[in-house]
């Protein structure tokens, strides 16, 4: 058997009727919680988005890398991050890469963040950022059309620069450019939205429609969530929420002034998912005006949990100014990742939970509004383009030699069915790693100890019953270091064992000091 190549299921058999291949519109928000969109629990409003999901599919396990560099890696490659080569991309090829023989134009509008630009991996068109974050009212240097230099202007579409704003447009221009319509070649669009990483920053009149709606603070907030969670069946009621964590303090114990201060960046967190939400809704109304957003795979997800860092500059100044630099911390981060533990970096269920909206009315038989508890990773895309285009999975790309593609198609899925998953999900960020076994996950934070988790009784962590079961702690951490030596080949650094107690982990500053500059 070739592991290079995936025989294509004829689309005759699995998508009866169906005239062409779907157009595949793929989008990730950057640093957004598993509970920050109204259909996984939010009070942020997210219509566009709800209405897809209670039009759609909901994943509630699905998965992704804990971190903004290596999430994008395995979404475009299939592969792990490591594996893939990292952000060079030196042993993998891109879904852009995969569709374009088959037949697919390929555009992508946002955050790239890996080596090189999207142009050099297989995109044809692209406009965005080469860079992690950037201002989103002035943007930087890193901005790239189609492989040139792109400054900033101080108005675009007769509207201030926004970078959320921008990557629509620009998306909208690619869909124009391509005379998208019935009769097209199917396009494939990946749209990554630097949204709502930090720096928080949004429009004042997107800000002050959330005033005053977080001023219960964080505890209420989790609370509040998870009983949307409950009601709505995306959480079972046998998950308890996780306890506030110990670096986070009591809503009720901070300073008055403080609750101000904290309410405030959370409404701008807030703000900046909304308008994400609205530009999603332009692009679903252009694809609806060229009748083809029936055989259009719509899918929603993000590259990590809710982010702790606190790495604020200017707390005196307002977030719609673009001299400021706000962040949001640990603490509004958990309610983010309500009802998990942890957060962006760490390989807990809060760091690499993501959501999964899947919108496709041509395509999708299941009942719609369905919830599907199989579990899913960033690194099965390509695999599920690949059958519904019957692109094959290339050996080499120009002088990079491909690894066989580690994910699988969540096709079956899509079809309402049981799909043969994977035999182990492998998760490493730095000092964080993870593995998931059927419902049995080993997973270590900051390099300490092996925790050990029955997923199917306790999905936020809340038991370690590493002590009970030292022989399943063993066989999964050898089989993790086994794929982290041969898959992943990671360095001595990498691979170093697990220390034997719980690291502290604590994320909170002080920017109080900041009032005073």
């Amino acid at each position: 058997m070739n592991l290079f190549k995936t025989v294509p299921l004829l689309l005759g058999a699995v998508f009866a009727g169906q005239a062409k291949s779907p157009n595949i519109v793929l989008i990730m928000a950057d640093d957004l919680g598993f509970s920050d969109l109204g259909c996984y629990g939010s009070e942020i409003q997210t219509p566009h988005l709800d209405r897809l999901a209670q039009n759609g599919l909901r994943f509630s396990q699905f998965y992704n890398t804990a971190k903004c560099h290596s999430s994008r890696v395995s979404l475009l490659t299939g592969l792990y991050c490591d594996q893939a080569g990292s952000a060079s991309l030196s042993r993998g090829a891109t879904i852009a890469e995969v569709l374009k023989p088959a037949g697919y134009s390929t555009w992508m509008s946002g955050k790239w963040h890996l080596s090189k630009q999207p142009t050099d991996f297989g995109f044809q068109r692209y406009w965005g950022h080469l860079s992690g974050a950037c201002n989103f009212f002035t943007g930087d240097n890193s901005f790239r059309l189609n492989g040139k230099e792109w400054g900033i202007p101080k108005n675009l579409n007769g509207k201030p620069f926004y970078t959320t704003h921008a990557i629509t447009d620009f998306a909208l221009d690619f869909i124009e450019e391509g005379e998208v319509g019935e009769a097209s070649d199917p396009f494939f669009l990946y749209i990554a939205y630097n949204a709502p990483h930090y720096p928080l920053h949004a429009p004042e009149s997107a800000v002050k429609k959330y005033d005053g709606v977080y001023d219960g603070g964080w505890d209420q907030l989790r609370k509040t969530r998870y009983a949307k969670q409950l009601s709505s069946g995306l959480v079972p009621k046998k998950f308890k929420l996780s306890p506030r964590a110990d670096h986070v303090p009591a809503w009720d114990s901070i300073e008055e002034s403080e609750k101000q201060w904290e309410a405030d960046r959370m409404e701008v967190f807030a703000a900046m998912i909304d308008l994400v939400d609205q530009n999603i809704g332009r692009l679903i109304k252009d694809l609806k005006k060229r009748k083809v957003f029936d055989n259009t795979l719509f899918l929603f997800c993000a590259d990590n949990g809710g982010c702790p860092f606190e790495r604020t500059r200017g707390r005196n100044l307002k977030p719609w100014d673009p001299n400021s630099y706000w962040t949001y911390d640990a603490s509004w981060a958990q309610a983010s990742n309500t009802p998990f533990r942890l957060y962006k970096q760490n390989q807990h269920e809060g760091g690499i939970s993501s959501p999964l909206i899947v919108h496709w009315p041509k395509g999708l038989k299941v009942e719609p509004g369905s919830i599907t508890r199989q579990p899913g990773h960033l690194i099965d895309f390509l695999a599920t383009f690949m059958e519904i285009s019957g692109a094959e999975y290339p050996q080499k790309v120009g002088d990079r030699i491909i690894d066989p593609i580690e994910g699988k198609s969540l096709i079956p899925i899509f079809q309402g069915k049981e799909r043969d998953g994977h035999e182990n999900l492998y998760f490493h960020f730095g000092t964080d790693r993870a593995l998931r076994q059927g419902k049995w996950k080993l997973v270590s934070a900051k390099g300490g100890k092996w925790e050990l988790y029955d997923l199917e009784k306790d999905r936020t962590e809340l038991n370690d019953l590493a002590e009970k079961h030292p022989g399943r702690v063993e066989k999964m951490s050898k089989i993790w270091f086994d794929i982290a030596k041969n898959k992943e080949r990671l360095g001595k650094k990498g691979l170093a064992p697990v220390k034997d107690s719980v690291k502290s982990l604590s994320f909170r500053k002080d920017t109080s000091g900041q009032l005073n500059d």
